[in-house]
């Protein structure tokens, strides 16, 4: 591997792209001041990975950028490209050659790249790793560096040996697996954290999501079956609806059928009435017609009889003719008596003719006046049974009315029921939908408020959880800054607790004593006097001036342990030390103690400092006679007052001498070792104190945290509830519209109840007074009627005393008829016989011839009156005949009449049955109509409890109905799961939602923690496995790299020896490495006693441990004497790989370089040979 080419463009005074190419040899770089050669070596420490601007000395990294000149503008970005030969594959990679490229951009944006594949800095710092490269190498030295390297501690130079043993890739590993375990442990321990305190959340957020989530189950269920339940009583309603609509229809028709019914009943009752009544006088007129023939059939009657006396009479006088023919001799004397009998009797027939004619006549008037009077009362019967029939009608229509009236009016009762019903549920159901509304509202408003206070309540989790972030920030600040403070601490006694057991500051024969005393070789030894006492901090100084080189003598037991001390610094060339056996040493006696009352006057040594008893005689001795004063004018008087008899040491370290003399100025070098010694035991106070610090500010961050989590999740909590709050309040935003809308529907429901309630009680009202009117008028018509029915009864009952009457008058009219024709006929008969008498009487003197003839005559007008009265008794027969047929046809009218009544009858008790049954079909179709309202109120109220319950519709609902096996077992389930959501209590349904997402973190921390866990453990593994090869590996290169260093030393130094010692070869990898050389003719040494020209020999010998094949040096003669110049330019002539160097040293860069680089004028000039060559060729074309 060797460096083959750099490419820079834009970085520091580079604007153009410039390409250098280097070979296997050396190439030197040269030109004046300023020109830029230390930046190559700045381009390649910063392709490279460097980091620090102060190691590529600039003030930040855009100063890397070029800057522009007066001709040229400034550049926008810096790329250096770093080619690699890679045939021998020392880099991981098949390519043969690795070309690192780094840009970075003036916005701060850096990018890497590998072979131009896009990288990180970690791959490219990988990437170098124990190569000898990279940032940390000691392959490029600049400016300065040499003696910053050498002068590292112990601890500090492993990197370069560990680099050169090839484990720096494994510390690095080991590091870095480290980091990741601290980070591991860090996480483990939060995720701890976190876990213990879900832990307190998990059990009881479990209880409540199980009891949520059976609530759900239960409520689902219970919903299904409320639904289906409810869906499946809607049905019925819907077909007890339907079928109550059919009855309600089949009523209303069989209501309008039995309407038209019992009108078509009343007007066939009517049609009866009237059809009897055209009966009643048609039986009238054949009674009058019966009557006039009656009295026909009578006269004919009268005249039969008078035919038939006339008959008798013809006969008497025929018998009587013939008897007195007979005894016409025997009478003759009779007849004169008889003639003046018959005389007599002729006067009273008339008497009595007269007064039958008087009395029939008056029979007579009186007969036609009570026929007139009969045509009267018939006329006003029938008249009155019209009237009756009238009102009879008008009282049948009237109870109609009437009917028709109750019906209505109960109706409207039962619709005024009904509708009161309804007003009542309206009324209750506008009070439970203002109630409603009004919770809603309330509700809405308390969602609000508490949305409002949630909202300031999370303002204040807001800051809260910002001030624990910032709390927290701080204490992390605070933690890491106390970290800092504990681990610069924890260095600087690290250190001061090295230089402690190192001794160092001490004299090299302490050093060795000290050490030797440490492993057992030597008895006796406390150790030397700073180590012994402690003095306060004010009084350092001022102690430390009056020991002075007394510091550094050692304490021993006895002269013997003293002795052999001696001996073996002696053996060891290691310089001398002065001892202080305790069994010798005696202590000093002050005798002027009333300096103690001077002014100024701090104490005397010995007393200022703090031992152990044992050494009390030590301390009396070397600061018993030593007194402190405050300043140097106080030291003075107390000099001069006492005569210079004792030493005095003011605070700040001015000494003045017994004798007079004094020493001042600033403190000595070894003014440090009291106080370290005092730092030490300062910085482990300071460090306790820190650590208290660091631990309550660790526990303070990890409460910060713990707040600053419990913040956020109260945050996130809040903002869940006030989600949670908004999507309530849409809700009863939602829920308020809908009982808005139901109370304005329940409202106008109620109003237009209340306005069909006031028509109803109106329509009652007038239904009411329809009532008395129809029922007043139905009375004052049955009244009218029963008045009328009266009359006419009594007009009947006077018809039928006239009929009879009429009959009696007719009878005596008859009888009187007969008798006047009896009367008429025996006052003929007895005028005749009178004159036949008186004939007789002539003739009893006439002839018997004539008597004869009269007997024929007799005989004669007998005949013809038989023929008469067969001829009225035919005439008579015909007018009884008719009259028979009269009676019939009355007869038969009655029973016509009778049957119109018995229809009337039936008619009315049709119409009564009718309208009984038209009552009932009206309170059926009123209560079929309450039904109707009723189921569909019922199913409006099921559907309101399906909104309001679960806020579904109809068609929603249905979507979400389960089939029910049995709807009683379904009721039963129903109570069993309302007992059961009853039985659990409150529920926290938020529960489910807020246990699952605790339980998912809970269960994603402790997969994490054991994820964390695995982690740690292979994290540990690999440590241990990496711990162990870097042992091994370290281990057996560390001889290698020890023998190479002796070797490359022998050669720069042309002889002398070199080792590498490890501090503690028990702790092989955290040890220090110290370096211990030995020039040729001279003395062992350590790095930091060598000369500066032996430190380049020896920090080359360092580099060249690697077996490095490039070198990087930026003027490496810098203040190098002539010997150290010649030593590295023969070393550098010797190495073997290939050497990148920028000098102003002529002879260096002859015997060194093989091919000259320079930049003059911002111009590079590349050429091939030495640099005489070089010159030469530049002379030769004029360039110089």
């Amino acid at each position: 591997m060797y460096l083959k080419a750099l490419e820079i463009q834009g970085f520091k005074s580079f604007p153009d792209k410039t390409v250098l190419s280097f070979g296997e040899d050396m190439t030197a770089i040269v030109g004046p001041n300023g020109s830029g050669k230390s930046n190559i070596s700045d381009a390649v420490r910063w392709v490279m990975g460097e980091q620090s601007t102060k190691a590529l000395r600039g003030g930040k990294m855009e100063d890397v950028i070029f800057g522009g000149t007066a001709v040229r503008r400034q550049q926008g970005f810096a790329e250096v490209s770093l080619v690699l030969d890679n045939t021998d594959h020392i880099f991981p990679m098949e390519e043969s050659e690795v070309m690192v490229t780094r840009r970075y951009y003036r916005s701060g944006e850096s990018e890497y790249y590998i072979n131009r594949r896009s990288v990180r800095l970690k791959d490219v710092n990988e990437l170098f790793m124990d190569t000898g490269l990279g940032r940390e190498g000691y392959s490029i030295i600049g400016q300065g560096r040499i003696d910053e390297i050498l002068s590292v501690k112990s601890a500090d130079r492993r990197e370069v040996f560990e680099e050169a043993a090839g484990i720096s890739r494994f510390r690095h590993r080991k590091e870095e697996a480290e980091r990741k375990l601290e980070r591991t442990q860090e996480n483990l321990v939060r995720i701890t954290d976190k876990i213990d305190e879900l832990e307190l959340q998990v059990e009881p957020l479990r209880a409540q999501s199980e009891k949520a989530r059976k609530f759900l189950v239960l409520r689902d269920e219970l919903r299904g079956l409320e639904i289906s339940l409810w869906l499946e009583q809607l049905e019925k309603i819907r077909a007890g609806a339907i079928k109550t609509l059919s009855d309600y229809e089949n009523a209303v028709r069989q209501k309008e059928e039995a309407q038209g019914a019992v009108e078509a009943l009343y007007a066939a009752a009517e049609e009866h009435a009237a059809q009897m009544r055209d009966k009643d006088v048609e039986a009238e007129g054949v009674r009058f017609q019966m009557m006039q023939r009656g009295a026909d059939a009578n006269g004919l009657e009268n005249a039969v009889a008078v035919l038939r006396a006339n008959i008798q009479n013809n006969l008497e006088n025929r018998d009587r003719i013939r008897r007195e023919l007979e005894q016409q001799e025997g009478r003759a004397d009779s007849i004169g008596a008889q003639i003046a009998e018959r005389k007599e009797r002729l006067e009273a027939l008339v008497g009595e003719l007269d007064a039958l004619a008087a009395e029939l006549s008056a029979k007579q008037g009186e007969a036609e006046e009570t026929a007139r009077s009969a045509g009267t009362l018939a006329g006003e019967l029938e008249e009155l049974r019209r009237k009756e029939a009238v009102e009879n009608a008008s009282a049948s229509e009237a109870r109609a009315l009437l009917s028709a009236l109750a019906a209505a009016a109960q109706e409207l009762l039962d619709r005024d029921e009904a509708v009161h019903q309804e007003l009542s549920a309206g009324e209750e159901r506008v009070r439970q939908l203002q109630e409603g509304r009004d919770a809603a509202q309330k509700e809405l408003a308390q969602a609000r408020e508490d949305r409002d206070s949630l909202q300031n309540v999370l303002n204040g989790y807001g800051l809260r959880l910002e001030s624990r972030r910032k709390k927290a920030k701080e204490a992390e600040e605070r933690h890491v800054k106390l970290q800092m403070e504990e681990n610069a601490l924890q260095s600087r006694i690290h250190m001061l607790s090295e230089m402690e057991k190192l001794y160092e500051g001490y004299s090299k024969a302490v050093k060795l004593v000290m050490g030797e005393a440490r492993r057992g070789q030597l008895k006796g030894v406390h150790g030397p006097v700073a180590g012994l006492l402690h003095v306060p901090d004010h009084c350092t100084v001022a102690i430390e001036t009056a020991l002075g080189g007394a510091m550094q003598h050692i304490v021993v037991e006895r002269e013997e342990d003293g002795k052999a001390a001696i001996q073996y610094l002696k053996r060891r060339d290691g310089g001398r030390s002065t001892f202080l056996p305790l069994t010798t040493i005696r202590p000093s006696d002050f005798r002027e103690q009333g300096v103690r009352g001077e002014a100024g006057f701090v104490g005397l040594g010995d007393e200022l400092v703090q031992f152990d008893p044992r050494y009390q005689r030590i301390f009396s001795n070397l600061l018993g006679r030593t007194v402190v004063a405050e300043d140097m004018d106080a030291a003075i008087a107390m000099a001069r007052k006492y005569g210079h008899r004792f030493k005095i040491v003011t605070l700040d370290g001015q000494v003045l001498n017994p004798g007079g003399s004094m020493t001042g100025g600033s403190v000595s070098r070894s003014a440090g070792i009291l106080s370290r010694a005092n730092e030490l035991e300062r910085l482990n106070r300071q460090r306790a104190g820190v650590e208290e610090q660091r631990a309550a500010a660790a526990q303070a961050m990890e409460e910060a945290r713990r707040e600053a989590t419990a913040a956020a999740y109260e945050v996130e909590t809040a903002q869940a509830q006030q989600r949670q709050h908004e999507d309530a309040i849409l809700k009863l935003e939602e829920r308020l519209a809908h009982f808005d809308a139901q109370l304005a529907d329940a409202s106008r429901r109620r109003d237009e109840q209340r306005r069909e309630l006031e028509q109803i009680q109106a329509r009652s009202a007038q239904t009411e007074a329809d009532t008395a009117a129809a029922r007043a008028r139905i009375e004052a018509l049955e009244g009218s009627a029963a008045a009328l029915r009266a009359e006419a009864e009594g007009k009947a009952r006077g018809q039928s005393e006239l009929q009879a009457r009429t009959a009696g008058i007719r009878e005596a009219i008859a009888e009187l008829n007969m008798r006047r024709a009896g009367l008429e006929a025996e006052q003929q008969a007895a005028g005749q016989s009178l004159t036949e008498l008186e004939a007789l009487r002539r003739d009893l003197t006439g002839d018997r011839a004539e008597r004869e003839r009269m007997l024929t005559a007799f005989e004669e007008k007998n005949a013809a009156l038989e023929e008469e009265i067969l001829e009225k008794e035919r005439r008579l027969q015909a007018i009884r005949q008719e009259n028979r047929e009269r009676q019939e046809a009355i007869a038969r009218i009655n029973e016509e009449k009778l049957s119109l009544e018995a229809r009337r009858n039936q008619a009315d008790k049709q119409a009564r049955d009718k309208n009984s049954e038209l009552l009932n079909l009206e309170r059926e179709v009123s209560v079929l109509e309450q039904r109707k309202a009723a189921a569909a109120l019922e199913e409006k109220t099921l559907l309101d409890k399906l909104w309001e319950t679960y806020e579904l519709s109809h068609e929603a609902a249905r979507a979400q109905r389960v089939e029910l096996e049995s709807v009683p077992k379904a009721q039963r389930r129903v109570g069993e799961l309302k007992k059961a959501i009853s039985g659990l209590g409150n529920i926290n349904l938020d529960a489910i939602e807020e246990f699952q997402r605790i339980n998912e973190r809970y269960t994603y921390l402790t997969d994490q923690r054991d994820d964390v866990l695995k982690s740690k453990k292979e994290l540990e593994g690999i440590i241990a496995d990496i711990t162990e090869e870097m042992k091994t590996i370290f281990a057996r290169q560390f001889s290698v790299i020890n023998e190479a260093f002796q070797q490359t030393f022998t050669e720069l130094f042309g002889g002398g020896k070199a080792t590498l010692e490890l501090e503690e070869p028990e702790d092989i990898l955290n040890c220090g490495i110290e370096i211990r050389v030995q020039p040729p003719g001279k003395a062992l040494k350590v790095l930091s006693l060598l000369s500066g020209g032996e430190k380049v020999r020896c920090m080359l010998s360092r580099m060249m441990l690697f077996g490095s094949n490039v070198l990087v040096m930026d003027q490496p003669t810098n203040h190098l004497d002539l010997e150290s110049i010649t030593a590295v330019n023969n070393g550098l002539i010797d190495f073997k790989g290939v050497v990148l160097f920028s000098s102003h040293d002529h002879e260096f860069v002859q015997t060194i370089a093989n091919r000259i680089m320079e930049f003059h004028d911002g111009k590079l000039t590349d050429k091939l040979g030495t640099y005489e060559e070089y010159l030469e060729s530049q002379r030769a074309s004029g360039a110089v």
